[in-house]
Parts: structure tokens; sequence; C-alpha cells
């Protein structure tokens, strides 16, 4: 099963780090691909590389310890991975509200998209 894990690389966006502009910020895109996503990358390949010695080692209390360290980074890079692709800049068809019914209902329940 071990064999079977591979070390994560971080993604390319596709598209700019502006092209969400104004509704996410290039700065705001930026932290969180280059600082959040890629921490979530790093730990991930440092705790599988650390699993790795650890059962090669025989040791038990450690390879138990580095799964949920496994499973929360790499859960970390899987979710921002998803996410940065249900993205899209408005020439690329995101960025646009709702249309019927879901903007019906919103505007029903909170008076507005805006709340």
């Amino acid at each position: 099963c071990l064999e079977t894990l591979k070390t994560a690389s971080l993604p390319d966006l596709p598209y700019a780090y502006d092209a969400l502009e104004p509704a996410i910020s290039e700065e705001i895109m930026r932290l969180h691909h280059q600082k959040h996503h890629q921490t979530y990358v790093t730990n991930y390949n440092k705790a599988l590389n650390s699993l790795r010695s650890a059962m090669a080692d025989g040791d038990h209390s450690s390879v138990v310890k580095l799964q949920s360290l496994i499973k929360f980074n790499g859960g970390g890079h899987v979710n921002h991975a998803i996410f940065w692709k249900n993205l899209a800049p408005v020439q690329e068809g995101g960025g646009k509200p709702p249309h019927d019914p879901l903007s019906s209902a919103i505007d029903a329940h909170f008076g507005s998209l805006e709340g």
C-alpha cells in the first residue's frame, strides 16, 4: 500500500493570479497558492518520507503518528487542487451571479446575493 503513495507537487494554476479580481485579489491568490497550498505539499512529502523510514525501521509508533499528518496535509493538497479547478475568470464563465432558480431562492431568503 505504501508503494502506491506518491510525492505531491504544487500544480500550476489554470489562470493568472490576478484573473479572479475583483472577487479574489492577486495577493490572496498568491498567498493561498504559493504559501498555504505549498505548505500542504511540503508537509505531506516530509511526512511521507518519514513514514517510509519508520516502516523500514519497524518503528510502529511513528507509523501510527505519521498517518494523521499524511491525511491532514494530503487532504489539504487535494482540496486546494480541486478548489483551483472550480474557479474561473469572468472571461471564461466565472464570476457571474447564479441564475434561476438558485438566484430566486437567494433573493427570497437573503434579499440579494450581497446579503
